[in-house]
């Protein structure tokens, strides 16, 4: 059986660790701390490509499509982990952005053996969320092989989606699949193969990049606040008035009494406070600007 593994550098033994096991607690840590601040530069080499990825989720969401992310283990985790935290943080429905993880929920808990290895399983699930052409597919897979991902990105590009990959080893072979690849190589492990450490902080940094520049670039973020997120608790409550406060110059009750007004709507609340409006000119002015504030003249 061919070594499906074989010249894979999330595979590959690090030297400084070769000793990990007679390692003082301490001296432990710092060598994984060491090895962690490197993450970020390896991520730095291919911003290019992510750069892409972002234009093309921001193309995608204007024509009314969806960013999904397919995965397994891990990798499958830091995209449902991503995102289930864009509704309330971009006001956006829970089907604008979609993580498929082998296995289904019950692998975010518990790992699935086997269900990784399955390009049909895949297939199945893409099918269940009704994918069309109009949405955009990301498989995210440290190895670069894993076939859950292959057979996603394969089904996805039949329907004539756009697709991208994220893995962690060069020349991966979602990579050569997919229509964008960003292969972030990280180097070994400092537990050889435990792709959970370095090779899950660069997917989760360029998962990160991916919602929240593209959310930006679709009018949810004003200077460098949140102005559509969803109001589900008191912390979230205070972070609204709080933006409205910071952004509008007003008062904190002036804030909640305008957020009553327009049942919580973040960005409606903010306009109305400007431009000392009514609920019904704020959601015109708001329509006419694509929902950006920046778009709108705040000196009428």
């Amino acid at each position: 059986m061919e070594n499906i593994l074989k010249n894979k550098a999330t595979e590959t033994r690090n030297k400084k660790s070769m000793n990990m096991d007679t390692m003082s607690t301490l001296d432990l840590l710092k060598l994984m701390n060491e090895e962690d601040k490197t993450v970020a530069y390896s991520v730095e080499k291919v911003l290019p490509q992510v750069e892409i990825a972002v234009k093309w989720v921001i193309e995608t969401f204007n024509n009314q499509g969806r960013l999904i992310y397919i995965g397994a283990g891990t990798s499958g985790r830091l995209g449902v982990l991503d995102s289930v935290e864009c509704p309330p943080t971009f006001g956006v429905s829970k089907n604008q952005v979609i993580g498929l993880i082998a296995g289904g929920e019950k692998a975010f808990v518990e790992a699935q053996e086997g269900a990784e290895d399955s390009e049909e399983l895949a297939v199945e699930e893409l099918k269940k969320i009704n994918l069309t052409k109009n949405d955009i597919v990301c498989a995210v897979a440290a190895s670069g092989r894993t076939p859950y991902c292959i057979g996603g990105l394969k089904y996805a590009k039949s329907l004539g989606c756009k697709t991208f990959s994220i893995a962690c080893n060069k020349n991966s072979k979602i990579g050569e699949i997919s229509d964008l690849a960003i292969d972030v190589e990280v180097g070994p492990e400092v537990l050889t193969g435990s792709t959970r450490l370095k090779a899950g902080t660069a997917q989760k940094l360029i998962l990160n990049m991916i919602s929240t520049a593209s959310m930006t670039g679709v009018g949810k973020v004003y200077e460098n606040l949140m102005v559509d997120l969803k109001i589900t608790n008191i912390k979230l409550l205070e972070r609204a008035k709080n933006n409205i406060v910071q952004i509008t110059g007003c008062s904190s009750e002036k804030a909640e009494e305008t957020l009553k007004e327009c049942n919580n709507n973040v960005k409606l609340a903010i306009i109305m406070v400007l431009l000392n409006c009514s609920k019904e000119v704020a959601e015109e002015t708001l329509k006419n600007a694509n929902g950006f504030i920046r778009k709108i003249d705040l000196n009428k």
